[in-house]
């Protein structure tokens, strides 16, 4: 298993922490891990920013542009050749496993244990008549904070993964490293949640009055975030195997703790079309994002074939346009426009909820925003940007959240923008506190202990200016109309395909998906839907172990049915 004292390389391409150094150890290089603790400003803080820059982002994959929004009834991938419909034609196996999470997770904790065990040799003296000494003590006097919450986030990435998992707090060399057993679920969890506790108050809530003032690293927000997401999922079927209701609650006081220190700490609900952009990173609702470089390799992977560079990417399903309601009558697309559609004589978008424009580009919609690139989308069978196409929408819709229509890729005059992934933001901490406060008191309008009702955290969300939708009321249907709306609000941010498993309710979201059919009959757009069938077992609510590592070390027990 790769938890061994290394420390990796890598290039920080974040714009907050911008810079690294070469910090592989071999037999060659004179940055060894002497060298490493020996120069406090090249070496160990580069080795803390490194552990930072391998935070996960859908940004950078390993499917060809695919992001895992596209395994789930969210989105369907317009192109073949990439590695993400193995999540759902039976192409994984633990010989095959998408094995990035347990090396990167891993490999990140290496350094992070090798950080914490050698933090006393790193050696300030000689800097004490720099101008600079004050401000290096004080960040060194964080790192350690810093590195452990990264630690809690790393275990937790692994936990909702895989559930057992090495629970490994000391490094190790390669003999101990191979012999280590898994550790029950619920304990890595109690784990994490436990280190949130230890560190969040020796955390500042902003970077702007710390020394060098660096973007991108953790506040206090970030660890009551991580903590109040850790007990959802742990309250949550697929690892609440007793039904224990109290763990709902626990999970309800920590997203109010969040939720009540959030506007003292200046963290506020945004506008939802100012969640991704150029200057995402720095919007009031983010509690911590994954900054990236000026790039438009997110818009050539998803922009619509016919779009100049445009490869059509991740394309929105109708699953999930039907899960959009009307502002007039909170009723679904769906449930509306349950047949065909001639969307040449009506427009059944008008009035849907403001999310739905600002998520999804349909038929007619002038796209991409730039004024160089701007056309009106054709969709349809036989039009600019559908089929017969190579590579056109599979499923009627192409994709606009995260994609930044200000970037032109043409060959001539190419712009970009930077990009932000969000790791956590306010909304999702409303919705984790609605979650847990109606499975624990079984009333949606029930205040309890914290003074906040589930239906009155959602109404927060829907009574946006920008939003405006029906309020929740009551407990009719109220399971299915939160999971809709945790599906509208966070669409496309790597919810869905946890959410769905840990409800374990993956064969009834992700067994079939629906698409759009868009044909023109008499010059006009006739749109029919379409079901595709997808493999969904059971098993895939958790990774297999990879079978690589279990042959290094057989006190890995391979995940249920796998």
């Amino acid at each position: 298993m790769n938890i061994k004292k290394y420390i990796l390389s890598a290039a920080l391409l974040g714009f907050g922490l911008t810079s690294c150094v070469d910090l592989s150890y071999n037999e060659v290089t004179v940055r060894d891990e002497d060298w490493v603790y020996s120069n406090p400003n090249e070496g160990v803080k580069y080795m803390v920013f490194d552990v930072y820059a391998q935070m996960f982002n859908e940004f950078e994959t390993n499917y060809s542009g695919a992001i895992k929004a596209s395994t789930t009834d969210e989105a369907d991938f317009a192109t073949s050749l990439s590695d993400i419909h193995k999540y759902y034609n039976g192409g994984w196996n633990p010989a095959n496993p998408f094995p990035e999470t347990w090396r990167v997770a891993y490999r990140a904790l290496a350094e992070i244990h090798t950080y914490l065990e050698k933090i006393e040799q790193v050696d300030l003296d000689e800097y004490k008549y720099d101008s600079n000494y004050a401000n290096m003590l004080l960040q060194y006097e964080l790192f350690p904070y810093e590195l452990r919450f990264l630690r809690a986030y790393y275990y937790f990435e692994l936990v909702k993964t895989y559930g057992d998992v090495p629970l490994v707090t000391t490094a190790l060399n390669n003999a101990e490293a191979n012999s280590v057993k898994r550790t029950p679920a619920n304990e890595v969890f109690k784990f994490i949640v436990d280190e949130c506790d230890a560190i969040a108050e020796y955390l500042p809530f902003t970077y702007s009055n710390e020394p060098y003032s660096e973007i991108g690293r953790a506040t206090r927000a970030a660890v009551l975030a991580l903590k109040a997401r850790t007990l959802l999922y742990a309250a949550s079927p697929l690892f609440n195997k007793d039904g224990n209701k109290q763990l709902y609650y626990e999970a309800a006081k920590a997203a109010k703790d969040l939720i009540d220190r959030a506007p003292g700490w200046g963290i506020k609900l945004s506008e939802y079309g100012k969640l991704w952009g150029h200057d995402a990173f720095f919007n009031s609702e983010l509690i911590m994002g994954v900054g990236r470089g000026e790039s438009n390799d997110f818009e050539m992977a998803n922009y619509p074939v016919g779009v100049e560079n445009g490869s059509s990417g991740n394309c929105p399903t109708q699953s999930l346009v039907d899960m959009y309601e009307y502002q007039a009558t909170g009723k679904t697309f769906g449930e509306t426009h349950p047949g065909q559609i001639n969307v040449t004589l009506e427009n059944p978008y008008e009035g849907l909820d403001p999310r739905f424009a600002l998520t999804v580009v349909k038929n007619g919609d002038e796209w991409p925003s730039n004024s160089a690139q701007k056309k009106i989308i054709e969709c349809y069978e036989g039009g600019f940007n559908g089929a017969p196409k190579y590579g056109a929408t599979t499923t009627g819709y192409y994709l606009k959240k995260y994609v930044d229509g200000n970037c032109v890729t043409t060959y001539n005059n190419a712009t970009s923008r930077r990009h932000t992934w969000i790791i956590y933001r306010l909304a999702e901490v409303y919705l984790n506190y609605a979650e847990a406060m109606y499975y624990y008191y079984g009333n949606a309008d029930e205040k309890g202990d914290f003074g906040m009702s589930a239906n009155e955290a959602i109404n927060v969300l829907r009574n946006r200016a920008d939003i405006m939708m029906p309020e929740f009321k009551g407990n009719d249907g109220w399971e299915e109309r939160y999971m809709r709306e945790r599906a509208v609000e966070l669409a496309f941010e790597d919810h869905r395909f946890w959410d769905v498993r840990r409800w374990k309710k993956g064969s009834q979201f992700f067994g079939n998906i629906t698409v759009a059919d868009l044909k023109l009959v008499n010059g006009e757009v006739i749109l029919n839907r379409e079901t595709k069938s997808r493999t969904w077992n059971e098993k895939y609510n958790l990774y297999p172990i990879p079978q690589s590592e279990i042959l290094k070390n057989p006190n890995l027990t391979q995940n249920e049915g796998w």
